[in-house]
């Protein structure tokens, strides 16, 4: 199977460069700076025991999580790594940085199609993250070269395949550049975006084409003329059916992403984005008018300070067109902290889930 080679320098290792939330205390920047330089230096056996030290005192933060995962994808335990980026993304589906780690490893065990759609759903979840977008690229490009491949061992003299595959290579041998580390990350994403790894070794001399001979053409059938169907014998033709309604499963893992998107929105103080998320007929919680609620709304979100908003233990009800979703809320900032359960009554409009009914319970 033919293999596109990537830019060596686009590794994962440029993913240490983690930047840090803008409210850690010191000693746990102080701590996962010096994980990140153990890594840097491939000390990776003493980073893995110091960030397994520092999650179990602190074993739900993000961040320290994420480092143990480089950490593993760096000692080629793959298996490891995949699991922690995964329960990254249940953990914190608004984070796009996991799904692109979890699309690197998988592009390096040339599971392109996984590969794929954890680059999608890190689109999905951040749809200005360029490194996925970029990421992504490659990973079509791979999925093509195995195609074309694919086309050529059915048809060795297909030379549109060829100079297609041969366009490919010339195209990902040229556009290598050195990885570059991205802007710091300060609100609810917790490191660096990272490039795919090289996941392939340098890909062979192109096919040469073999002289075939054409087999000539069949001739065409003779049309025999049916005969009419009389008036009686005529039936109404049948209406198409309706494709199947998406199953629950979908529907809750769509509610789950909307849900993510809701928290990462109120956290980043993206007002437009954050109010998109509630239907025009939300109920507001205390029946005042819905341009009141949304102007207060904006001037809480808005007010000085960073806001942190998080949330565990995610259920999702879904019955038909409605759902009802409960979790547990965590809201940080400067003048509050506050943890809670929060209920939200959610329906599709206009085809997207929105939210129509909030509330604190159980």
């Amino acid at each position: 199977m033919t293999q596109i080679p990537l830019n060596a320098s686009r590794l994962l290792a440029s993913a240490v460069a983690v930047a840090l939330l803008t409210l850690a205390p010191v000693v746990r920047a102080d701590a996962l700076q010096d994980i990140s330089k153990q890594i840097k230096q491939g000390q990776h056996a003493q980073a893995l025991e110091q960030v397994d030290k520092y999650l179990a005192g602190k074993p739900k933060d993000a961040q320290g999580r994420f480092l143990k995962g480089i950490v593993l994808t760096e000692m080629n335990k793959p298996n490891e790594a995949v699991a922690v980026f995964t329960k990254l993304t249940e953990d914190y589906p608004e984070l796009p940085e996991p799904y692109n780690n979890l699309a690197v490893i998988y592009a390096q065990q040339k599971q392109y199609d996984k590969a794929k759609q954890a680059l999608e759903m890190a689109i999905r979840t951040h749809p200005s993250y360029a490194t996925a977008h970029e990421n992504l690229g490659d990973i079509y490009a791979r999925l093509a070269s195995q195609a074309y491949d694919k086309a050529l061992q059915i048809d060795s003299s297909n030379s549109s395949a060829q100079n297609k595959l041969a366009l490919i290579r010339d195209l990902m041998s040229t556009a290598g550049r050195p990885g570059k580390a991205g802007k710091p990350i300060t609100e609810t994403r917790p490191v660096e975006p990272v490039k795919l790894a090289e996941a392939a070794k340098p890909a062979p001399a192109p096919v040469t084409a073999a002289p075939v001979t054409a087999a000539p053409p069949a001739a065409a059938p003779v049309p025999v003329p049916a005969p009419a169907p009389s008036a009686a014998a005529a039936k109404p033709v049948e209406a198409a059916k309706p494709a199947p309604a998406k199953s629950a499963d979908d529907a809750a893992a769509e509610i789950s992403r909307i849900v993510g998107l809701w928290a990462a929105a109120w956290s980043r103080k993206d007002v437009k984005a954050y109010l998109s998320v509630y239907a025009r007929d939300f109920k507001t919680p205390a029946g005042e008018s819905r341009p009141a609620w949304d102007s207060e709304r904006q001037k809480r979100i808005t007010k000085p300070g960073a806001i942190q908003v998080s949330y565990e233990n995610l259920r999702i009800s879904v019955d038909g067109d409605s759902a009802t979703v409960k979790f547990r809320q965590h809201y940080n900032s400067a003048s509050l902290k506050t943890s809670s359960n929060k209920v939200l009554l959610m329906g599709k409009r206009d085809g997207k889930w929105q939210i129509l009914q909030e509330r604190i319970g159980t």
